[in-house]
């Protein structure tokens, strides 16, 4: 596996790949790597010649009391990681190289509607940071294929919305979630749970699990599953910050022509905030 830190390195390499037919795909992440993230690279090199993976902390998308400067960063596990997942090129930038002029001087990207509800409005500018370094790596990388985890299905959502409005010549790709064998998702922020924490956390999946088979039996009292599922967080001692159903497609509320759901949900437990979603089918 090649590493790299600077933009002009990459693009000789994948200059030289594309000048081989060679079809590039794409996993970009915050590093802190796991199970999961193993299994985008796994889709990537499905759909792929050459895998690239970026590994890059990205402050635009830290509000100013959120976790950036203890983020957990390991570069080494995380490039050993790679390395065994088939990567082929590891691009691992700073922040001076991502934003030349200074974060604050950085063109931004937003993505109206989709970035202000549920995540976006307990973190506001939170999605506008995430919009913006992923088109920048997008238009740095230009892969044919980039792969995403569902687990953060609104990020997923936003950037395929993104793409297609800013006719970004990529196929964004989502994978499913990987959880632990008791359902928790994995996570990197799942570090900062206690060990009486972490065995109280499945309870989220657990919570979704239920909504998601009371709309399946055709219930659609949506407001009864949502604060059920709120109730159930906050008996277990998180700290929900929404607990929504949604249209799959637009993250609103269902209306009438809604056929595929989602099942959000987010809450604190201890230091970690923790988020998943489920899909359902109303019938």
């Amino acid at each position: 596996m090649q590493t790299v830190t600077r933009i002009a390195e990459l693009r000789a390499t994948l200059s030289a790949w594309r000048a081989q037919g060679l079809r590039i795909g794409f996993v970009p992440t915050m590093g802190n790597l796991h199970a999961g993230h193993m299994s985008l690279l796994a889709a990537a090199r499905y759909r792929a010649d050459r895998v690239v993976a970026s590994v890059f902390v990205n402050p635009l998308q830290f509000g100013p009391n959120e976790d950036f400067d203890r983020y957990p960063r390991t570069p080494e596990e995380d490039a050993q990681l790679l390395q065994g997942a088939q990567c082929d090129l590891l691009f691992l930038p700073s922040v001076e190289e991502m934003y030349p002029q200074g974060r604050d001087q950085a063109t931004r990207v937003h993505v109206r509607g989709l970035s202000e509800t549920l995540c976006g409005r307990v973190r506001p500018g939170h999605f506008e940071g995430v919009a913006t370094v992923v088109a920048k790596l997008f238009g740095i990388v230009q892969a044919d294929v980039a792969v995403f985890g569902e687990k953060d299905f609104q990020q997923l959502t936003i950037i395929q919305r993104m793409t297609q409005d800013l006719s970004i010549p990529v196929e964004v790709v989502g994978a499913a979630t990987v959880r632990a064998p008791d359902g928790l998702a994995m996570s990197s922020r799942n570090r900062y749970l206690t060990e009486a924490e972490r065995a109280v956390a499945p309870r989220l999946h657990a919570a979704l699990m239920t909504a998601v088979k009371r709309i399946d039996t055709g219930e659609r009292d949506y407001e009864s599953i949502e604060a059920q599922g709120q109730a159930w967080l906050l008996e277990a001692g998180m700290r929900p910050d929404y607990f929504a159903v949604r249209d799959a497609l637009t993250l609103q509320a269902p209306g009438p022509a809604s056929r595929e759901l989602v099942v959000l949900a987010a809450a604190r437990l201890g230091k970690a905030r923790l988020i998943d979603n489920l899909r359902a089918t109303r019938r």
